[in-house]
C-alpha cells in the first residue's frame, strides 16, 4: 500500500507543478473559444465547465482504465510506474495540448491537426486510420454490454441480439443529435457513478490495508506471461497514455467558453482517469497477489469484466452491484456514441460538409454505421472477433497517441517553445508501438529479441528523421524572417 500512497501523492503533486508547467509552455490567453465563434446549436455549444470536465473524463475514460489496469496489475508493481509517469508526462500532456490545439484551430479534429503539422499524406493516412479505430470502437462496445446484459436475463442469444439493437439505435441518436440532449445530461450522471465506485474501492483499500507487492521488492509480479516491454505500455492505455483521447478532446473543444479553462478540462480530467487506473490496478493487485481472490471465493483466472464484478458486488454490496454494471455497461456505451460522433465530425471535416442540417448529419451517418455494423457482425460471427479486435485496437490506438505527440512537437517546435515535453513521449512511445507490432500474435509474431531490433531501428530513424527535419524547418523560417525584413526595408 505504500507504493499505491507514493503514486497518489504523485499523481496530484503532477496535476499541480508539471500541469501548470505545460499550460505556461502553451500560453492559453482570453481569445475568443470555436464554442462562442461558431456556435451551431449542434457540436459547437458553451457548456458549463464542471459539466464539460465530466463528459470529457467519461468520453476519454470508459472502460479503459478499469479493464486495462486490471490486466496491467498482472505485470506487477511496474504498473505503478506507468500509471504515475505515463499520465503526468505523456498522457495528460498529450491531452491538454491535443485540446488546446483543436480550439486554436476552430475546433478541428485530430486529421486536421496532424495535417496541418505533419504534412497532407499523413493527413489522409490519419483519416482513415482514426476513423476506422473509432468505428472498431463503437463494434466493440456495443457487444461487450449487450453480451453481458443478454447473459443476465438469458443463457441464449436473444436477448444478446436484442440489446445490440437497442444500443446501436441509441448510438444512432446519440451521434445525430446536439451534443447538449443526450450526452450533456447522461454523461455527467454516469461520469459522478464511476468515481463514487472507484473511491468507495479505495476506502475499502484503506480499511483493509492488504499487503502488495511494493516497488522496493521489484517491478515483477508473479503472474506476469508477457515481457513487461513492450506488452505492459500497450495493455494499460486509457490510464497512462491512449491515441483515442486525441479524438475525443475536440468535441469538448467546441464547447469550452475559455482557454484557461484547459489544464483542469484536459489536463486534470486525464490526471482523474489515472487515479481511477491507480485505484482498479491496487484493487487487482489486492486480488491477483494479496489474496483478495480467495477471500470473494473466486479463482485468479477471472477476465477483467468478471473481476470488476466480483469485487464491487462482494466489497461493496448491492451498491456495488449496480455500480459495476454502470462499470462494464454504461461505460462502454458512452465511449462508443461519442466514438461515432468523432467519426462524423472528422469525416463531415475532411468533405467541407457543414453540420447545422440534420440531413447532411445523416448522409454521412449512413455509410458509417453500415461499415460498424459490418464490423459488429463480425464481432459476434467470430467466436474470437472481439479479442482479435481489441488486440488491433490497444495497437492503433498507441499508435496513433504517435502521430498525436509528433504533431504537437511540430507545432512547439516551430512556435520555439520547449519541445521535449512531447518529443520524449513520442519518441518512447514509436519504439513501444513498433516492438509490439513485431510481437503481437496477432501481426508478426517475431520473437522478443527481433521486436527490440525493430524498436531500437525506428528510435534511431525518428531522431535522425527529426533532427533532419529541424534543420530545414529553421532554414524555411530564417528565409522567410529575411525577406519580411527585407519587404518591410
Amino acid at each position: 500500500m505504500i507504493t499505491f500512497l507514493l503514486s497518489l501523492v504523485a499523481l496530484v503533486v503532477g496535476y499541480v507543478v508539471y500541469g501548470k508547467f505545460v499550460e505556461h509552455v502553451f500560453a492559453p490567453d482570453n481569445r475568443t473559444t470555436p464554442a462562442v465563434a461558431k456556435a451551431d446549436g449542434v457540436d459547437f455549444i458553451v457548456l458549463p465547465s464542471w459539466k464539460v470536465f465530466m463528459i470529457q473524463f467519461l468520453n476519454i475514460a470508459g472502460t479503459g482504465p478499469i479493464f486495462g489496469a486490471i490486466m496491467g496489475a498482472k505485470f506487477g508493481p511496474a504498473a505503478y510506474l506507468w500509471i504515475v509517469l505515463g499520465c503526468i508526462f505523456a498522457g495528460a500532456t498529450h491531452d491538454y495540448l491535443s485540446g488546446m490545439l483543436s480550439m486554436r484551430h476552430d475546433g478541428a479534429g485530430l486529421p486536421e491537426i496532424i495535417g496541418h503539422y505533419l504534412g497532407k499524406s499523413t493527413k489522409q493516412v490519419m483519416l482513415v486510420f482514426s476513423v476506422f479505430l473509432l468505428m472498431l470502437v463503437g463494434a466493440v462496445f456495443v457487444y461487450s454490454p449487450a453480451l453481458i446484459l443478454g447473459k443476465m436475463m438469458d443463457d441464449g442469444l436473444t436477448w444478446v441480439y436484442l440489446w445490440c439493437g437497442i444500443i446501436f439505435v441509441y448510438y444512432i441518436i446519440a451521434t445525430m443529435l446536439p451534443i447538449d440532449k443526450i450526452i450533456g445530461k447522461i454523461y455527467p450522471v454516469f461520469a459522478i457513478s464511476m468515481l463514487f465506485m472507484a473511491l468507495a474501492l479505495m476506502v475499502v483499500l484503506f480499511v483493509k490495508w492488504p499487503t502488495l507487492p511494493e516497488l522496493y521488492d521489484g517491478i515483477y509480479g508473479e503472474n506476469y506471461t508477457s515481457p513487461i516491454f513492450p506488452a505492459l505500455f500497450i495493455t494499460i492505455a486509457c490510464g497512462a497514455i491512449s491515441g483515442f483521447h486525441a479524438t475525443q478532446t475536440p468535441l469538448m473543444a467546441r464547447c469550452v467558453k475559455d482557454e484557461r479553462m484547459g489544464r483542469p478540462l484536459f489536463y486534470g480530467a486525464m490526471i482523474t482517469e489515472g487515479l481511477v487506473a491507480l485505484i482498479w490496478a491496487t484493487v487487482s493487485m489486492y486480488f491477483f497477489y494479496g489474496g483478495a481472490a480467495s477471500e470473494l471465493g473466486q479463482p485468479l483466472t477471472l477476465q477483467a469484466p468478471e473481476v470488476v464484478t466480483a469485487v464491487s458486488n462482494g466489497w461493496l454490496g448491492t451498491i456495488g452491484g449496480i455500480l459495476a454494471l454502470l462499470g462494464v455497461v454504461a461505460a462502454p456505451i458512452t465511449s462508443g456514441d461519442t466514438a461515432l460522433r468523432s467519426a462524423r465530425l472528422i469525416i463531415a471535416e475532411f468533405i467541407h460538409l457543414e453540420q447545422r442540417t440534420i440531413m447532411k448529419r445523416i448522409w454521412i451517418c449512413i455509410p458509417l454505421f453500415a461499415a460498424t455494423l459490418a464490423l459488429l457482425f463480425f464481432n459476434i460471427s467470430n467466436p474470437d472477433g472481439f479479442n482479435v479486435i481489441w488486440s488491433y485496437f490497444g495497437w492503433a490506438n498507441q499508435t496513433l497517441a504517435v502521430f498525436t505527440l509528433w504533431a504537437i512537437t511540430v507545432y512547439l517546435v516551430r512556435n520555439n517553445k520547449p519541445y521535449w515535453i512531447t518529443l520524449l513521449p513520442a519518441l518512447f512511445m514509436t519504439v513501444v508501438c513498433s516492438s509490439f507490432i513485431m510481437v503481437s500474435k496477432n501481426a508478426f509474431a517475431f520473437d522478443i529479441t527481433i521486436g527490440y531490433i525493430v524498436g531500437a531501428i525506428a528510435l534511431a530513424v525518428a531522431v535522425i528523421w527529426f533532427i533532419v527535419w529541424k534543420r530545414k524547418d529553421k532554414k524555411k523560417e530564417n528565409k522567410y524572417t529575411a525577406i519580411q525584413k527585407t519587404i518591410l526595408r
